[in-house]
């Protein structure tokens, strides 16, 4: 999906909740008028679960969006960037972006927040589902807005706390946020759960195991700064999930949403799982370096709008793309230049294996 216009990073979403005129919740198709606040599905219980409220702050008219499944068009001939996903933070829901600046650990503003435990492991989705109901963004001065049904809007000034230990990867301590942050998501996941943030990406660094080389660093994004992913990929899955359940006689299930996957960067315009053999790929004036295919853990069998956990899309994954004990959708990447990309960015691949 590409948006028209030109594009700022967050300029709108990071005062007071409004979202910017090319920022998209995943859950949207296509960008909000300028200064359009989103009143949240679960708020409004009266007209569904499923439904999203649109109200915008000027006199020009309500537009009306409905919630995204997988984007099932294709780009006829079309090789591009087709999305651009951040996550302000670690395994909450994240945002579509029009461009974004690529650094040596990731998208400016990925991921530079976690949520871990009294014992400073990680709090991930399997465990915690209700991570995906939270609403992160980005203000002004590097702090977040927190949202989430059932909670108070939090508004999280930056971190300025004590070091703490933590448990990520190559990573040791990371910076306590406020404290009236550590008890809002101790309230929404009902067990104790501290907010830190990671005050320089550069003491993180992405392990040899995991395809990185020395200098290689990461933010709490995990085993590298990109996961890529494709829109063709996807809609292959779709097609033999829709077979699998004919085959049992069931009803074929609406198609898979990509925000299950959590990729940063979605691709278009080429055949299904060809990125598996990708070493090394330019986006715009960019080049990225694959480190590791993706094995996928339980995370994308959670629904991201209900969040409800099914068999989908694992059941699938392991009959048709399973080996070494371990299923496959997605592929990491490294960069090499940074800079700004943007949707609609060629996509050319400079090395296969």
């Amino acid at each position: 999906m590409r948006h028209p216009g030109p594009a700022g990073d967050l300029p709108q979403s990071q005062r007071g909740g409004a979202l910017g005129q090319h920022e998209v919740h995943p859950h949207l198709h296509e960008p909000l008028p300028q200064r359009t606040r989103i009143i949240h599905r679960q708020c409004l219980p009266s007209i569904g679960r499923h439904c999203l409220l649109v109200l915008p702050q000027s006199r020009s008219g309500c537009r009306s969006f409905r919630l995204s499944r997988s984007d099932s068009r294709t780009y006829a001939g079309d090789v591009e960037l087709a999305e651009i996903r951040r996550y302000p933070v670690k395994s909450v829901s994240g945002w579509i972006v029009d461009s974004a600046v690529v650094e040596p650990w990731g998208l400016a503003g990925d991921r530079r927040w976690a949520v871990v435990d009294e014992s400073g492991d990680l709090h991930w989705v399997g465990e915690n589902p209700r991570l995906l109901s939270v609403v992160a963004t980005r203000t002004a001065e590097d702090g977040l807005l927190l949202e989430a049904p059932g909670q108070p809007q939090l508004k999280v000034p930056p971190a300025t706390g004590e070091h703490v230990p933590v448990h990520f990867v190559e990573l040791d301590t990371a910076v306590l946020a406020h404290p009236e942050a550590h008890a809002w998501f101790s309230r929404l996941l009902g067990k104790p759960a501290h907010l830190v943030w990671l005050d320089d990406p550069r003491r993180c660094s992405v392990p040899a195991s995991h395809g990185g080389l020395p200098g290689d660093v990461v933010s709490f994004a995990g085993d590298a700064p990109f996961l890529l992913t494709s829109r063709s990929s996807l809609r292959r899955l779709d097609d033999w999930i829709a077979e699998g359940a004919l085959e049992r006689q069931e009803e074929v299930p609406a198609p898979l949403d990509m925000a299950r996957f959590r990729p940063s960067l979605v691709v278009d315009g080429f055949p299904p799982y060809v990125e598996d053999t990708w070493r090394e790929i330019r986006i715009g004036a960019l080049r990225f370096r694959m480190s590791e295919l993706c094995d996928r853990c339980a995370v994308p069998t959670y629904d991201p709008v209900t969040l409800e956990k099914g068999k989908e899309p694992l059941r699938t994954l392991a009959r048709h793309r399973s080996w070494g004990g371990k299923t496959w959708f997605g592929v990491r990447f490294i960069p090499r230049d940074y800079g700004e990309i943007r949707v609609g960015d060629e996509v050319t691949v400079l090395a296969t294996a």
